[in-house]
């Protein structure tokens, strides 16, 4: 019997740091597999080969901060038949992100010698405002077993398995004590989507929210308990929801709530 044809994977990046990329190089043994199931056709990344689309499957980094990025992802799309954005950057505008509450001609007027050359949009803005998405994956990076999932499930014609619980349950899926209780330190588990195995309070540091808000995530909740009972100001709250996922519109509305005048 003819073997059936693999389906194309394009890996494609956009403002971002590459970590996203680098997760899906990081599967090791799992690459074989992925590799084995796919037909890597464009993933500058692990290869210089590129083979022209249109692709099955392409996996979208970074988030559109310039006209011509803003260009780019509508050739990207066109050219895909499932458009998955992966990380931070390419699902809520990134770290980057923080440029949405500044002027940018500021920036660039103090940072280049010649800021006439530069070409850059006002904001950082995630794949999803510009094109449509077949599925959003988030982190900071991303997750790599969630990213296998994901690859099995679209590969198999399947819904993917991913959990759609906060932090706050990985912790106590690792027996971790709260530190927002125990210590009073200022944590974003209870509305951050789960994916990160609780990395920063098993080491009793708040979560970040590197993944993002959950599925109805209250961020407005936990910031009057951070208030209430731990004392925890206005300026503080607007730094804790303004990193990773900054823009992303429960952390930004909840930042923007605490800001004053």
């Amino acid at each position: 019997m003819p073997s059936l044809k693999k389906p194309t994977l394009a890996v494609w990046k956009f403002a971002s740091c590459d970590g996203c990329q680098l997760s899906l190089l990081d599967c090791e043994d799992e690459l074989l597999a992925v590799a084995d199931a796919v037909q890597i056709a464009n993933f500058p990344e692990a290869s210089r080969a590129v083979q022209k689309g249109p692709y099955d499957i392409s996996l979208v980094e970074g988030s559109i901060t310039t006209p011509h990025d803003a260009e780019r992802i509508h050739k990207v799309r066109r050219s895909s038949r499932y458009l998955i954005s992966i990380g931070s950057c390419s699902t809520a505008g990134g770290i980057q992100g923080l440029r949405n509450f500044a002027n940018v001609k500021a920036f660039t007027n103090t940072v280049y010698a010649h800021p006439e050359y530069i070409s850059t949009l006002k904001k950082s803005t995630p794949i999803s405002d510009h094109v449509q998405v077949d599925y959003e994956l988030r982190g900071c990076p991303v997750n790599k077993y969630q990213l296998l999932e994901l690859l099995s499930a679209l590969i198999n014609n399947r819904k993917p398995v991913i959990s759609a619980h906060s932090v706050c349950l990985e912790c106590k899926m690792k027996g971790n004590p709260c530190i927002m209780v125990a210590h009073g330190t200022p944590c974003l588990g209870p509305v951050t989507h789960a994916g990160c195995d609780a990395l920063c309070p098993s080491y009793n540091r708040g979560c970040f929210g590197c993944y993002g808000p959950k599925e109805t995530a209250e961020p407005a909740s936990l910031s009057r308990r951070m208030a209430e009972f731990h004392n925890v100001r206005k300026p503080e709250l607007v730094h804790l929801y303004r990193s990773y996922n900054a823009v992303a519109d429960e952390f930004k509305k909840e930042s923007e709530s605490h800001e004053t005048d």
